[in-house]
């Protein structure tokens, strides 16, 4: 499955699953690029990668355009990779697409997710419904115990 992605250069680039082996990975999914909740949960993973990239590499992904992606990069200073999945590819095989419901309204959108992938591109924890406060450090201690 090939999408295109944003690197942490600001530089477009193709996204292909099959780069996520060889390397662990955090691969988190967002609703949004600049609303509150995911600008927090992206400068936690910004503020923190020092402590998370010596374990695993950081990527983020949501349904946003590369446009929007790399404004979001460019104002919040964001040093790893955004991924753009606007037909929710990506977002359906982790099965993250979800229909949502606000102020009465049924939708379809992204469930706050992060997943942990090891060198085999196979999930080795998860987190559904993801509260941002906190949530960096609960990675980190999974990447260390795993280790």
């Amino acid at each position: 499955m090939n999408l295109q992605a944003i690197d942490e250069n600001g530089t477009e680039t193709e996204f292909a699953e099959e780069s996520l082996r060889g390397k662990k990975t955090v691969l988190y999914f967002y609703p949004k690029d600049n609303t509150s909740g995911c600008t927090k949960e992206a400068c936690d993973f910004r503020d923190n990668l020092n402590r998370l990239t010596p374990y695993a590499q950081v990527i983020g992904v949501s349904p946003d355009s590369i446009a929007s992606h790399q404004k979001f990069q460019q104002k919040q200073g964001l040093n790893f990779m955004l991924i753009s999945d606007p037909e929710h590819k990506l977002a359906e095989k982790y099965g993250v697409w979800k229909e949502k419901s606000m102020y009465g309204r049924k939708y379809m959108g992204i469930e706050r997710s992060t997943f942990i992938l090891n060198e085999q591109g196979k999930v080795t924890k998860e987190w559904r419904k993801v509260k941002v406060a906190g949530h960096v450090d609960e990675v980190l201690e999974i990447l260390l115990n795993e280790k």
